[in-house]
């Protein structure tokens, strides 16, 4: 209810300080629209700690392009490095060597796993939870990473309700496999009892009345 009266607050707010705007066939919206992914809220303060961590070489936006290509599996191909250097911003001779650089440099720091396949050592790449990588770098005091980010990080988080750096993360939540998993059918026990035979009626023989036996005739 709450956020129904947010919503409806913010849309007379809008309407008031645009009056010109056509909303519905100006604006994108994930329920009208298609082609789109979830990111985390803190996605562009995420994207500014790993340019930090890159200095010389940003790889913040080829970040993104991988989150962009992913689903709740968390799994790009990199069958297409043409493709994917130049929608992560690279054009040029160089494009697809400077974007390879990226993705190494991406593995290295932890913030995906790479696997070998038919395109060579960058076919296959896994996005890891970029709170957790990020959580162990603090830990480890791992040069490159502002301290103020990181407190603007957990501020954040905090804000949004995100759980992710917290010490009982995902202490109680159930398995993947097990939360997206539709329950198996039941499939009842065969009976152990024994089937009792019917009782044998005997057919009830229709009745014949008697007859009368007749009188002889008097002689």
């Amino acid at each position: 209810m709450a956020a129904l009266k947010y919503s409806k607050r913010i849309r007379e707010q809008r309407a008031k300080l645009w009056p010109d705007v056509d909303f519905k066939k100006q604006l994108w919206h994930r329920k009208r629209n298609d082609g789109f992914t979830t990111i985390p809220r803190t996605m562009a303060l995420i994207i500014s700690i790993i340019d930090d961590l890159t200095k010389g070489g940003p790889a913040g936006k080829t970040y993104f392009e991988l989150w962009c290509r992913s689903f709740d599996e968390m799994y790009v191909s990199l069958s297409k490095p043409k493709e994917l250097a130049f929608c992560s911003g690279f054009i040029g001779q160089r494009a697809e060597r400077t974007w390879a650089e990226k993705i190494r440099k991406l593995a290295e720091l932890g913030f995906i796993k790479l696997q070998s396949g038919q395109s060579g050592p960058l076919s296959h790449a896994l996005i890891m939870n970029p709170y957790l990588v990020i959580k162990k770098m603090h830990e480890e005091g791992q040069p490159g990473l502002s301290k103020e980010k990181y407190r603007g990080l957990q501020d954040r988080a905090h804000e949004i309700a995100a759980t992710d750096l917290d010490d009982d993360y995902l202490e109680d939540d159930e398995d993947e496999e097990t939360a997206t998993a539709p329950p198996a059918p039941t499939v009842p026990e065969p009976s152990l009892k024994k089937a009792v035979p019917k009782k044998a009626v005997a057919k009830k023989l229709p009745i014949r009345p008697l007859r009368a036996a007749k009188k002889k005739d008097a002689a």
